[in-house]
């Protein structure tokens, strides 16, 4: 590999841990969709940062963009409690609003600058390199890596510092409030974070990317995990995969690195959406058919229990008389008495079953309810 290619790597690996470790808290307090808004309405300070300073670079585009990140959040608040609209028509009304504003001072007052809505929206890693950090003639390495880095680590140390805190205003704000917490505090805190980590990563990456990062890694760990340390691990963990495998697809396929990374994470989520040991689509299918299987063979018990020692023992627990006294298909009731036996609910002599201690306690059980 290239000098470049690892950088653009290490670029992408970076940004994608920091947008991870933020996006668990928005997808666990259902605001997923947040992180679009902010990553589109941030656009409107950027430019007027840029328009005030005349310089892409100043930390000054950081500020206002966080800035904007935090009125985009303050103003879906403000409708959401006038009680007139919902949540989420609240966010699709206020960042397009601001987004557009946006790409108006881009289209008027930035045209000859590379502050240009398609730069905004997809970004280009491959030419992150070529903007170096430099400090006394040295040159330290790409600029994006230090930013995101810088970000990162901040992010990180947030989360680290405020992790009971977050803990506790994620899951019931009311509890976090009476503990003496402040919730709205912290959600504010949250959000800057979120504005800080989103115009970090435009220049690089783009708010697609951006709002990818935030979203999918932690949603493919909340199908993965229950505990909330490992969630931020495993999201942090699932971002960085995408981003790495995502740029090798785009250099195979000669596509959209930024692109191949959203795919990638995308993904990546359905693989667990399908396959998630616990939460996937596969192992609840599995548990829906283990259930009926169950209960089937609870029902035989049933029926076995409430015929035992009466002069009709020997005919109702005949195999073959199953199917005419449940009503079931000879198959169903060769599979239900297949499964009885091997659960140890039943034992079969020839055609005659009989429970066990087993099935005679399921069988009360299930009665007794």
């Amino acid at each position: 590999m290239t000098a470049p290619q690892v950088e653009v790597q290490l670029i992408a690996a970076v940004t994608a841990a920091a947008c991870a470790l933020l996006g668990v808290f928005l997808v666990l307090r259902r605001l997923a969709m947040l992180s679009d808004a902010i990553a589109h309405a941030i656009l409107p300070g950027i430019v007027v940062a840029f328009l005030l300073t005349g310089s892409l670079s100043s930390p000054w585009l950081i500020l206002a963009a966080a800035a904007t990140g935090v009125l985009t959040v303050v103003l879906v608040e403000l409708l959401f409690r006038s009680g007139l609209v919902r949540e989420d028509a609240a966010i699709g009304l206020v960042f397009p609003a601001l987004f557009s504003i946006g790409v108006l001072l881009v289209s008027r007052h930035a045209g000859n600058v590379h502050l240009d809505v398609d730069v905004v929206l997809l970004g280009e890693l491959a030419f992150a390199p070529f903007h170096r950090f430099t400090l006394a003639g040295r040159d330290l390495g790409p600029q994006g890596l230090w930013v995101m880095g810088v970000i990162l680590l901040l992010n990180l140390a947030f989360i680290t510092a405020f992790f009971k805190e977050l803990k506790v205003s994620t899951f019931d704000r009311a509890l976090a409030a009476s503990l003496g917490l402040s919730p709205v505090l912290l959600h504010y805190a949250l959000m800057s974070l979120v504005s800080i980590t989103a115009v970090g990563a435009f220049d690089a990456v783009g708010s697609i990317l951006v709002v990818a990062l935030m979203v999918a890694p932690p949603a493919t760990a909340y199908l993965l995990t229950e505990r909330l340390s490992a969630m931020v691990a495993a999201s942090a963990g699932i971002g960085v995969a995408a981003a790495l495998s995502g740029y090798w697809l785009a250099y195979f396929l000669d596509a959209s690195i930024a692109g191949s990374m959203a795919t990638t994470a995308g993904g990546l989520f359905l693989l667990a959406y399908l396959f998630a040991p616990e939460r996937g689509l596969v192992a609840a299918a599995g548990r829906r058919v283990r259930q009926r299987r169950e209960f089937a063979a609870t029902m035989l018990a049933i029926h076995l229990l409430q015929h035992e020692g009466t002069p009709e023992e020997a005919r109702e627990s005949a195999v073959d008389h199953l199917h005419e006294e449940l009503r079931w298909s000879r198959e169903h009731a060769a599979r239900v008495v297949r499964d009885a036996v091997r659960w140890r609910v039943v034992t079969r002599e020839a055609q005659r079953l009989r429970l066990t201690e087993e099935g005679r306690r399921r069988a009360r059980e299930s009665l007794a309810m």
